[in-house]
């Protein structure tokens, strides 16, 4: 199963299907190995940053830095695990997870004030103009919604912070997975 050139077996499909806690029928697994495929060019057996980049849709999203340092050198197993977020079988719990992490840049468990207005800056792009900036809207509508939620800018949060705030939110974030 490491090497992208290879055939997943019934063992591997059910393994991989295991580590994503189910999120994807086999069908799917089998449909999301042919486009790991197609994306490990050199048949390594992980996708590089740059192969993920081949994907117009992950390019063009205004958060693809953040996931690129999620997302280099992923195996298959690792790449199907990185994709259940979005499986309309995970758990809210998942989905939260994975917000979390894009939001934890460097990985240490925590969320800064910052980290929060880096993604927002990173979201909005050109929909706010620089004079907005430079008055600080972002500032004061992350401030506003920190404290709506009883947390002030200098709260480092935690994964059961943000359980906490998009617990009830009715989060939904899925992608369907073609199977031909």
């Amino acid at each position: 199963m490491g090497n992208a050139s290879s055939m997943l077996t019934q063992y591997d499909i059910e393994e991989v299907q295991q580590h994503c806690n189910h999120a994807f029928s086999q069908q799917e697994i089998v449909s999301l190995y042919e486009r790991f495929c197609q994306l490990d060019r050199n048949n390594g057996g992980f996708i590089s940053a740059e192969e993920f980049l081949s994907v117009p849709e992950f390019a063009v999203n205004p958060l693809s830095q953040r996931l690129l340092r999620m997302v280099d050198g992923l195996n298959f197993k690792e790449f199907v695990a990185f994709l259940s977020a979005f499986s309309p079988h995970a758990t809210l719990h998942q989905k939260i997870e994975f917000i979390f992490k894009v939001y934890d840049s460097d990985g240490n468990g925590k969320v800064t004030f910052t980290d929060m207005l880096d993604v927002l800056r990173d979201l909005t792009g050109t929909f706010i103009s620089e004079k907005q900036r430079e008055v600080g809207l972002y500032f004061q509508v992350l401030t506003d919604v920190l404290d709506e939620a009883g947390y002030t800018k200098d709260s480092l949060m935690i994964l059961s912070d943000f359980v906490k705030i998009l617990g009830n939110s009715g989060l939904k974030i899925e992608v369907e997975v073609p199977v031909d």
